[in-house]
């Protein structure tokens, strides 16, 4: 039997009558059942197993859309295959454990988003400092930072500033110069005027859009986008090639050197992607191409050679398939601004050069934009939805997904179809080398250690045993994705802003007890 510990006469302390009664059960099922967000809340609030669900959601809890998995988890000891222990999600609270959906998009999910940028920024870092197994040696390894823009599809609104004053790009306040300029004013076929002499704000919608929609070249773009990813793949190679035709022309094994490297994809708000790269020299076993071991690379190389490849792989370029619409294919290249900086260890000042501090948290934060920036903010669109963001006569982003659906029906060009929410990029927005740096799955396996280790594995109090010596096999089936109700979400999101509120208040403490 439950006995209230509220009292029913009045405090000693204060005047007035008795504090109010508990919510008994029907008045709890009301307030469950009604619309009212706050009422959901007071209901799942008042529950007696609300500190338990507080503490079962803390992995999701600040998730915008958490995965829910029904089954059994079971932790067995490795050498003997003794089951240690069982847990069935029925005996969870809601029955079910709730897992972060880890989208990388920053739209979608901040949190996710949040704990993606962290991990590429390590990942990046590690691949020029060390660290989480990469050598510290890489950091001394030539490296640049090259930047891989697309072709011009059509003249758009722009803006640009020709010499910084802020402290913070971020929150550039600078005077841009005017957008389009032009002393005579002159206009395209279709009578649209081609100059725009307004200094837009970072702000401005206009920002992006063509200065004449029917003019601008919407097939090109979403077919360039689509196979943005082959050409990089041809680029890479061609990179390859110069470096193995320099080294033998030093009288260097091909074989004996290795690049290494990553990419964050770009989506521009004209909504065309362009690459950020990094490209590392590193040497390799000339016996063994599988041995993956991080070497110095022969002496005689420098960072000039890196870009010297680049330079040359700028030009590379091939043409599509035919299509109904162009029955010559369209070519595929880049555009004429390629930017290659030089990733210096300690800064000297010298124009051209990059931190690779700067560089990992560059990439890192285009790892999660994504069509936002060209005001496309979609899940994947299907014949029922397809009508709510493509418009040939709409805004700048529902033509683009105009363009993908139409391009996208003969068999050979499905991906625009398949890829019409992200303006035909099918491509991954933060790729790497096996040998640039550590995996996004080793350090998710880091965590899931930590936590294991910190709170007792999955449903247990007990100290989990020696991680080496146990398996967790998980039985798990995928029931549903997002909260149950609006209150919950609520609820599940306050408790993840305070826990974080308390550890910024801690570091801060910390912080100022160390100075």
């Amino acid at each position: 039997m439950t006995v209230s510990t509220l009292t029913v006469v009045p405090e000693a302390s204060a005047s007035g009558t008795a504090p109010c009664a508990e919510p008994d059960s029907l008045t709890l099922s009301l307030l469950a059942r009604s619309t009212d967000t706050h009422r959901q809340a007071l209901a799942r609030a008042a529950r007696a197993d609300f500190p338990a669900w507080v503490r079962h959601v803390r992995a999701a809890s600040a998730c915008a859309r958490p995965i829910r998995l029904h089954g059994t988890m079971s932790t067995i000891e490795a050498e003997t295959g003794r089951l240690l222990s069982t847990v069935d999600t029925a005996d969870l609270p809601d029955g079910v454990i709730y897992k972060p959906c880890g989208n990388r998009r920053e739209a979608l999910c901040p949190s996710c988003s949040a704990r993606y940028k962290r991990d590429a920024y390590q990942i990046v870092r590690a691949g020029l400092v060390g660290g989480k197994g990469v050598p510290e040696s890489v950091s001394a390894h030539p490296a640049v930072f090259p930047t891989f823009t697309a072709p011009s599809f059509g003249e758009v609104h722009t803006r640009y500033v020709r010499r910084h004053t802020c402290t913070k790009r971020k929150d550039c306040d600078c005077r841009p110069e005017p957008c389009h300029a032009r002393r005579n004013n002159p206009r395209c076929p279709h009578g649209r005027p081609l100059a725009c002499f307004a200094r837009h704000a970072d702000i401005d919608t206009l920002l992006g859009a063509p200065l004449c929609p029917d003019c601008y070249d919407y097939p090109a773009q979403v077919v360039w986008n689509v196979l943005a990813g082959e050409l990089w793949r041809r680029t890479t190679e061609a990179i390859r090639k110069y470096m193995n035709r320099l080294a033998r022309a030093r009288g260097i094994e091909p074989k004996s050197i290795r690049l290494a490297m990553g990419k964050a994809a770009e989506m521009q708000r004209r909504g065309v992607v362009h690459f950020h790269a990094i490209i590392r020299l590193d040497g390799a076993n000339p016996d063994d191409r599988g041995d993956r071991t991080i070497l110095p690379p022969p002496p005689g190389f420098t960072a000039q050679d890196l870009v010297d490849a680049v330079d040359h792989a700028a030009g590379t370029e091939f043409t599509t398939k035919p299509h109904w619409i162009n029955p010559d294919g369209w070519r595929i290249g880049w555009g004429d601004q390629i930017l290659t900086k030089i990733i210096a260890k300690v800064p000297t000042g010298v124009d051209g050069e990059v931190t690779d501090a700067a560089v990992a948290a560059y990439l890192a934060k285009y790892a999660t934009k994504s069509t936002e920036a060209a005001g496309m903010v979609a899940g994947r669109l299907t014949p029922d939805t397809i009508d709510l963001f493509a418009n040939t006569q709409g805004t700048h982003a529902q033509r683009l997904v105009a363009a993908c659906w139409a391009l996208g029906r003969p068999q050979e060009w499905r991906r625009l179809i398949r890829w019409a929410h992200m303006l035909g990029f099918g491509g991954h927005f933060f790729t790497k080398s096996r040998t640039y740096s550590v995996s996004f799955g080793f350090l998710r396996d880091q965590r899931i250690v930590f936590r294991r280790t910190e709170s007792g594995g999955p449903g247990r109090d007990e100290a989990v045993p020696e991680q080496s010596t146990t398996l967790v096999v998980n039985f798990l089936q995928f029931v549903g994705a997002g909260w149950h109700t609006t209150a919950d979400a609520m609820l599940a999101n306050t408790s993840a802003a305070l826990a974080r509120e308390h550890q910024q208040a801690a570091q801060a403490e910390l912080a100022t007890l160390a100075a």
